[in-house]
């Protein structure tokens, strides 16, 4: 067995994989181990935010971390190599590589001046030195451009060096003016992966950002610079006429710019499909929700009830889920690829969370067969759980109706937007104690406003009107959540 054998074997890669439905990216929020640290099968070694939840991963080997290959706040691309472990840690030193004698042909040694320096390997750091089989047309070099490194661009690009030595020495060209230290070198400028994703985020072109590192490279403190708003240059006056003042302007200091990511990210890319993709039709109704708001007071003290959260939103779903029962074309989706409208026969009721990493909505599975007491089960759950972040990818797939209660924030209603795929989304106001005529008098009565925006494809204006209409006459006739459903 062969040294570069011996090390595959020993040393395992662990791979950022796909945790949701088709996920590209994830980017790791932290580290639960360090290099040198013991791991066990099925240990949890960090946790990802992907576009739709943060996730922890468990490392599927037992060893010892031998390097971590990205740091905290990284997006890192799902297949890359992110963590990898020696399973053999009490075998000694990494054996080197050593390649077949025969594939290294004599050479004159090169000039003095493009001698690698000693002791360097031409490798990404925790990867085992491998001979590439690929073969490279080697780049030509411009005029006044001092060639790299091998062992350098080799890391850069994430390949090898070769281990095969000039076949003889060339002329050295006539001497050229040294370029200047913060001007780019030709060709492809010199950065680390973790580098030029930061510059990807950023939008910052790596051609346009001058190195500071050693040998030419792009640091992550150059390519912040480079997306630092430039001073305005000072101009001198002359010395006779006095400065003319200089209108208030906002420093850069002033200002903070966040890359767009994980679910902000998806938030915003989901809308805007949505908005731009379905026709919206929003319809609102104003309701004396006072026997609802009764009936949430006596179900706290039900025996069957008992350590339930029981609150108005909890009805306010009972009630969208009795109105979708009693018109189930409601229920659908539009399928573009093969001009469909595709009925279904559950009912994946979301519930928009505003937490800490932002807006998500994970929907309650088949809510529709779900009796009060498992509802309300379910509902305490999910909030729970999306304010801890620990909100699954599949928890947050499927859903085919919403319900947002922006009544939290003191809101009377809004114009929500649906969620991509989904056919209805309902907002649910604030419950105020308002003047209402009732029984022919006027009245202090608890009053909400209720706001349902649809797909214009699926449902039409009558269709969404009875919809409406249902869910306002369930929540003033409580009774009908018996009678009805």
């Amino acid at each position: 067995m062969t040294a570069s054998t011996a090390n595959d074997q020993r040393f395992r890669e662990f791979k950022m994989p796909d945790v949701g439905e088709g996920l590209t990216e994830a980017e790791i929020l932290k580290w639960y181990v360090q290099p040198g640290d013991t791991v066990t099968d099925g240990q949890v070694v960090c946790e990802v935010e992907t576009a739709k939840a943060a996730v922890e991963l468990p490392i599927p080997y037992d060893g010892v971390v031998h390097e971590l290959n990205f740091g905290e706040g990284v997006t890192v691309d799902v297949g890359t190599v992110i963590i990898s472990v020696d399973t053999d840690p009490g075998a000694g030193p990494v054996a080197p590589a050593a390649a077949p004698a025969a594939e290294v042909p004599a050479a004159p040694a090169a000039p003095e001046e493009d001698e690698e320096p000693q002791g360097r390997q031409a490798v990404l750091v925790g990867y085992g030195a491998a001979p590439s089989s690929t073969k490279r047309r080697p780049r030509r070099q411009q005029p006044g451009v001092p060639a790299q490194p091998a062992a350098l661009q080799a890391e850069l690009n994430g390949h090898a060096a070769p281990a095969v030595a000039p076949a003889a020495p060339v002329a050295a060209p006539a001497p050229a003016p040294a370029p200047v230290a913060s001007a780019p070198a030709a060709g492809r400028p010199l950065a680390k992966p973790p580098v030029r994703k930061l510059a990807k985020d950023l939008g910052i072109d790596l051609a346009t950002v001058a190195p500071t590192g050693p040998e030419g490279i792009i640091t992550r403190e150059d390519v912040y610079a480079a997306a630092a708003p430039a001073p305005a240059p000072a101009v001198a006056a002359p010395a006779a006429v006095a400065p003319a003042p200089v209108p208030a302007v906002v420093s850069a200091d002033r200002e903070r710019r966040v890359p767009v990511k994980g679910v902000r990210k998806a938030t915003a890319q989901a809308m805007v499909a949505s908005a731009f993709t379905a026709p919206h039709v929003t319809e609102f109704i104003t309701v004396d929700v006072t026997r609802t708001m009764k009936l949430v007071q006596e179900l706290k003290q039900d025996p069957d009830m008992a350590g339930l959260r029981v609150n108005p939103l909890l009805l306010v779903a009972k009630a969208f889920l009795i109105a979708i029962r009693r018109h189930p074309d409601v229920n659908a989706a539009w399928d573009e690829a093969n001009q469909e409208i595709v009925y279904k026969d559950y009912i994946n009721l979301g519930i928009a969370a505003a937490t800490p990493r932002g807006l998500i909505v994970p929907n309650i599975k088949d809510a529709g067969t779900k009796t009060l007491p498992q509802l309300a089960t379910e509902l305490a759950e999910l909030v729970s759980t999306a304010r801890e972040g620990k909100t699954s990818p599949a928890a947050m797939s499927g859903g085919t109706v919403t319900i947002t209660n922006v009544g939290v924030f003191g809101v009377d209603t809004g114009t929500p937007i649906l969620n991509p795929g989904e056919s209805a989304i309902l907002a649910f106001g604030a419950v105020k104690l308002q003047p209402w005529v009732h029984k022919g008098k006027v009245k202090a009565r608890q009053v909400t406003t209720l706001a349902l925006s649809f797909d214009h494809r699926l449902i039409d204006g009558e269709l969404g009107s009875r919809l409406l209409a249902d869910i306002a006459a369930v929540l003033e006739q409580p009774r009908r959540l018996i009678t009805w459903g």
